[in-house]
């Protein structure tokens, strides 16, 4: 019997880390499960176009930075440069081994791969289009949206591939531009402009908003600034650009910084100012299916939708748009339309990581947001700089910084910026999870040495007893 004869349990659309998460999920409860996607593997854009490539581009310069200051180890490796066919070479590998293991969990967990692009045909109806091939219907007990989303353009700044670029162009670009201005400093932009300064080109950072990375602690995007200065970043916050002119050999960039005329001209111009939900042409006009004014699916704390037995989950939710919310909300979704009743999602809960040298990670509220929410906050910070293994390392930058109440002492939020931040950061995390407070982290026998005696050291920070500062 083909797919197009067949009802399933539940049919996802998309198989990006939401989609596929929950259809593995969906498959152990023991429902019959069919993914619809587009492309020719599963994946979705954080695999093909978005953390993976990137991390492997990232991870690609931290190399090639190691390799240039070797001697301070000690050892010789001289005439360090880029290949870029072969870092392009290795990034597909990367990419392709992380494709097929996901194809492998499909079959092991008996999930149906439809290609070819979904979307609704009514109550319990999923049609299918393949790319080539006649279009069918499937039925569907229930459905999972998790279509993801799409890179955001700029009207004053159509993407042309060449000179103005999306992250996705700058992750297969065949040459270094001399010269690159990323507009835009969230962690999409801030790990390019770190991945094609280690390659090369001379950067400079353009953001609206009044400092880097403008989603995390101001302490974080203050110091980040800072450390990219050193690195030879140049960055223009509470800059707002105005026109751009891309018909000569390179880029104008004409901004507003502080009501003073800036004009940059570079090579390359990447926009990198967020991205916007994949929620057209799904058929959901007939459904009860609900969209806010940005275009985002309206879900409740088990991600359903306003149409019974339909779900929504990632990047097309006003959630933070990040491939491990959009697993865990997978999760939640198709646990509940199994019938269970899964715990939902404490969204202050979430890590966020960005992968730029030196590296920023974060769990819990900001030390802003604490005070907004009317805590009697105390903060503890202690710098790598006074940590042994950062000094192994010869990467001595930033800090870690717990956001605490000063009522029972509950850790609220933790803030790094500095080496191997992404994961030290899952300490916290479970520390948040267990609502441990800065007095039970300080009791934590820290192994040394290690970058994670850091954390210890700014519980104790908070508690004004600090050993080594």
């Amino acid at each position: 019997m083909g797919a197009a004869d067949r009802d399933f349990d539940i049919t996802i659309l998309g198989s990006g880390p939401g989609g596929y998460v929950a259809a593995i999920r969906a498959a152990q409860l023991g429902l019959s499960t069919a993914v619809v996607e587009l492309h020719d593997q599963p994946g979705g854009t954080c695999l093909h176009w978005g953390c993976i490539p990137t991390k492997a581009m990232l991870h690609a310069a931290e190399v090639l930075d190691t390799a240039r200051h070797a001697e301070v180890f000690g050892v010789k490796l001289a005439g360090a440069e880029l290949d870029l066919a072969a870092m392009h070479a290795y990034k597909k590998k990367t990419v392709q081994a992380n494709a097929r293991g996901v194809e492998y969990l499909f079959k092991k967990n008996h999930v149906t791969l439809l290609h070819g692009r979904g979307r609704m045909a009514g109550a319990g109806r999923v049609a299918v289009t393949p790319r080539d091939g006649k279009p069918f219907t499937v039925g569907a007990r229930k459905v999972v949206l998790a279509v993801g989303s799409v890179v955001r353009e700029l009207p004053a700044a159509p993407f042309d591939g060449r000179k103005v670029i999306s992250s996705d162009d700058a992750l297969e670009l065949d040459r270094v531009p001399a010269s690159l201005v990323v507009l835009g400093a969230g962690a999409v932009g801030v790990e390019f402009a770190s991945i094609y300064r280690s390659f090369g080109a001379e950067v400079t950072l353009v953001e609206m908003l009044d400092r880097l990375l403008p989603l995390e602690d101001a302490a974080l995007g203050a110091e980040l600034a800072r450390a990219f200065a050193r690195r030879g970043i140049e960055s223009h916050v509470g800059t707002r650009v105005t026109e751009v002119d891309a018909s000569g050999s390179g880029v104008r960039i004409v901004a507003d910084k502080g009501g003073k005329r800036l004009e940059l001209r570079a090579d390359v111009l990447l926009v990198a100012v967020g991205r916007r939900p994949r929620t057209t042409d799904l058929g959901l006009e007939p459904l009860r299916v609900k969209l806010s004014s940005g275009g985002f699916i309206e879900v409740d704390s088990r991600m359903q939708t306003a149409e019974p037995g339909v779900y929504a989950i990632g990047d097309v939710l006003a959630t933070q748009a990040l491939a491990h919310v959009a697993s865990r909300e997978g999760i939640v979704a198709v646990e509940h339309a199994a019938g269970l009743d899964p715990r939902p999602i404490d969204y202050d809960r979430i890590p966020s990581c960005t992968y730029c040298q030196p590296e920023v990670a974060s769990v819990g509220i900001s030390e802003e947001e604490a005070r907004r929410r009317g805590h009697d906050v105390v903060v503890g910070s202690f710098p790598f700089s006074a940590i042994g293994k950062a000094k192994i390392l010869a990467d001595t930058r930033g800090f870690v910084k717990i956001v605490s109440e000063r009522g029972y002492g509950e850790v609220l939020g933790v803030h790094i910026l500095g080496p191997h931040a992404t994961e030290l950061i899952a300490e916290a995390g479970a520390a948040l999870q267990l609502e441990a407070t800065v007095e039970s982290i300080a009791q934590v026998v820290h192994a040394h040495p290690t970058l994670a005696e850091a954390l210890g050291e700014a519980a104790l920070a908070a508690l004004g007893r600090p050993i080594h500062s």
